[in-house]
């Protein structure tokens, strides 16, 4: 199993949501920004590193959201969602294709990776 994090950042009653690069799997489906967690990493610093490296902002983690697990045809991840801020610095597509910030209704009109099915519908009831 693959441990992977990501965060739900929010601003002004939105969330901010990352499309995938064309050239990864999944190409262009919607996320929360993060990713995996490297050997000897806490699930925290693996998520500030990968808001460093993604998007060149400086993250303060909080606690958990919802944590979910999901078999894809060739892995299973556990991913972990935390509540999240930017601390410093303003969003940049270093390596995603596109990024938005959407309201809870909104999230029909964007394709999400099937990881984040069940994490939607908690932000839908509970955002």
């Amino acid at each position: 199993m693959t441990e992977v994090v990501a965060g739900l950042v929010r601003r002004d009653g939105r969330f901010l949501i990352c499309q995938r690069p064309k050239n990864k799997t999944l190409p262009l489906l919607w996320e929360f920004a993060g990713g995996k967690v490297e050997p000897g990493e806490t699930k925290e610093a693996a998520l500030i590193r990968e808001f460093r490296e993604e998007l060149g902002v400086t993250l303060s983690v909080g606690e958990i959201f919802i944590e979910v697990t999901h078999t894809y045809p060739d892995i299973t991840v556990h991913l972990t969602l935390f509540h999240a801020a930017i601390a410093a610095g303003e969003p940049q597509l270093l390596e995603h294709n596109d990024l938005r910030w959407i309201k809870p209704e909104e999230i029909p009109l964007y394709p999400f990776c099937p990881a984040d099915v069940e994490i939607l519908k908690k932000i839908q009831t509970d955002f």
